[in-house]
């Protein structure tokens, strides 16, 4: 340590919000470079290299092949995709000299795609796994987090091609079952979720999420049926049909006054005291239809206004918005949007007024779909696109219809889950990997075709799988620290042992270099802290912060003829004598005898 450049410090950093992105920085991990762009010093990088090293095995045992394609990339791929356009300000755009455009590859599956079309054109030469570790780039809004949410990040993909679907199938269960063995070997807890496939496109898809208070993915799981999703993912099933005869004894929908009801809360008020229900109870908020405007900017720049009809005991869930929605972006609707549609009256919008009804002239030009939830034949208190006055008795298919469905609404703690066989239970997570069943979007775009058996040419068919290596460092720090520092699982810890020499006697630190040559002999990673001039303190509190699993105490015992050993997750201590040590180590770190 005494020539080991590493600087630990006792404050936060004034830009990390998190426990395990400030200890990463204070104990000489990581720097930051600039916003969202990280530099990794010399125990980041050792910690890097294992965590890659996991990955690559698991993907060598399946037989994936590693490759390693360019960071800088012409734009024709991605625009034969539609990519250019649709990753919008995300992609990082450059030109050359020469004017020509280029970007920062934010992932590869166009070259992946090109490079197998180059080389390969039967089905003899199928199936096919090819992954890279790489540098990705991709021009966040608001990165944050440190390592977990940045301009520039350390990714492994993985394509698999196959002839057809039932290959893809096999590939796919194959990268899944090799996903789970690296993430239980990178120590931290983690659950397979239902996910959604987004821009990437496809069909099935699940992501690996490090269950964290801190992630920035909420997910649910339902834990009588074992279901999990992401909340993105989550398809709440349509509501069955109000039967006739109820429907029938729905009285004629009615226009009330309801002035100064802007609100859910304002206008479940009104109604309790100014229009009580037949029935006798209350009204709530759940018996209000709310309608909710949104603007969405699409890949080429345009825009189109949606409304979002919804129980009012429920919000939009921005990020389920997204997914459903996609490639297009999500924009608040501006003061000019509702200039250009007068009949949407803030406060008091009603279905009435919505949707495509017809063709021509009948159109309204804004879109209306609704949450599930909505049965048909359900009554409600709405809006009636007139301001001060909402109507009662609205009965969705008899009075107001909609363009469809849209999975949009919060999902909560408590809801049945999809499956029928209990409640939801939400949590939070970090993405740490992503495995899709592409299909032939890209191979069609790109015209990666092979020759099958009976000749025929028949476009490939692809799987994508990612796993965030960086991230996978800050999430395994966040799910591994106490209050003095970091806690490294020893599959990934930046040494094996941190030897730690105190006081100023020479045969101190003798004793200690001979310690640290005998566990290098017998193939342990070691850190010493040799610094002759550092205070015992200040090096048991490098120790904890630093947090390799074993820490070996050479000092006042040595006249007794022992050492202690500290096991740094526990804190559990105990002297050792000195000819025992090696052997002790060794059997405590799992390690075999070189």
């Amino acid at each position: 340590m005494s020539s080991l450049f590493l600087r630990t410090l006792r404050e936060d950093p004034a830009d990390a919000e998190l426990p395990g992105h400030k200890l990463l920085v204070r104990a000489g991990y990581i720097r930051r470079a600039a916003p969202g762009i990280y530099t990794w010093l010399p125990l980041g990088l050792k910690v890097l290299q294992r965590v890659e090293t996991i990955v690559r095995e698991e993907m060598n045992a399946i037989g994936a092949q590693e490759m390693r394609f360019p960071v800088l990339l012409p734009r024709e791929p991605y625009e034969a995709t539609g990519r250019w356009t649709e990753y919008g300000d995300t992609l990082f755009r450059v030109q050359d000299r020469r004017e020509v455009d280029m970007l920062l590859g934010p992932t590869h599956e166009e070259m992946f795609t090109l490079a197998v079309k180059d080389l390969y054109s039967s089905y003899k030469d199928l199936p096919l796994s090819l992954y890279q570790i790489q540098n990705k780039y991709r021009d966040e809004a608001r990165p944050r987090a440190g390592l977990l949410r940045g301009r520039e990040f350390i990714m492994k993909d993985s394509y698999s091609f196959d002839v057809d679907d039932a290959g893809l199938d096999a590939s796919y269960q194959r990268h899944r079952e090799a996903y789970i063995k690296m993430f239980d070997r990178l120590g931290f807890e983690y659950v397979i979720v239902k996910a959604t496939s987004g821009a990437m496109g496809g069909s099935a898809s699940e992501e690996f999420l490090a269950v964290s208070p801190h992630g920035e993915d909420t997910f649910v799981r339902c834990e009588e049926s074992g279901y999990a999703a992401n909340v993105e993912a989550v398809e709440v099933p349509q509501a069955p049909p109000v039967p006739a005869d109820v429907v029938a004894a729905i009285p004629a929908a009615q226009e009330v006054d309801t002035p100064d009801t802007p609100t859910i809360e304002s206008l479940v008020a009104v109604l309790n005291d100014r229009h009580p229900r037949a029935d006798g109870r209350q009204w709530t908020a759940a018996d209000t239809l709310k309608n909710v405007v949104v603007a969405l900017r699409n890949p080429d720049g345009t825009r189109e206004l949606l409304v979002i009809g919804l129980p009012g005991d429920r919000q939009v869930d921005e990020k389920r918005l997204e997914a459903q929605v996609a490639p297009a972006e999500v924009v608040e609707a501006t003061e000019a949007d509702f200039a250009a549609h007068p009949e949407l009256v803030r406060g008091y919008i009603g279905p009435r007024s919505l949707g495509l009804r017809g063709e021509g002239e009948d159109r309204t030009g804004v879109r209306y779909l609704l949450d599930p939830r909505i049965a048909e034949g359900s009554a409600w208190a709405t809006g009636a696109d007139r301001p001060g006055v909402h109507v009662i008795d609205l009965v969705h298919g008899r009075d107001f219809g909609a363009d469809g469905t849209i999975q949009a609404a919060e999902v909560r703690d408590g809801d049945p889950s999809p499956d029928g066989a209990g409640v939801l239970h939400t949590a939070r997570g970090i993405e740490m990997g992503h495995i899709f069943q592409l299909g032939r979007k890209y191979a069609e775009a790109l015209g990666l075709k092979v020759l099958d058996e009976n000749g025929k040419l028949v476009t490939v068919t692809m799987g994508s799988y990612g796993v965030g290596v960086s991230r996978a460092v800050a999430a395994i720090a966040e799910d591994n620290h106490d209050d003095a520092g970091l806690l490294w699982p020893r599959n990934v810890a930046p040494a094996d042992v941190h030897i730690v020499a105190t006081g100023k006697d020479p045969s101190v630190f003798e004793a200690a270099i001979g310690i640290a040559d005998a566990f290098s002999v017998r193939g342990l990673d070691v850190l010493y802290d040799d610094r002759p001039k550092v205070s015992p303190g200040v090096k048991f509190k490098d120790a904890e912060i630093i947090g390799v699993p074993t820490i070996v105490v050479v000092g006042r015992g040595l006249a007794d003829g022992v050492v202690e050993i500290k096991d740094r997750r526990t804190g559990e201590r105990r002297e050792v004598e000195m000819e025992a040590i090696v052997e002790e180590v060794l059997r405590e770190t799992g390690s075999t005898d070189a």
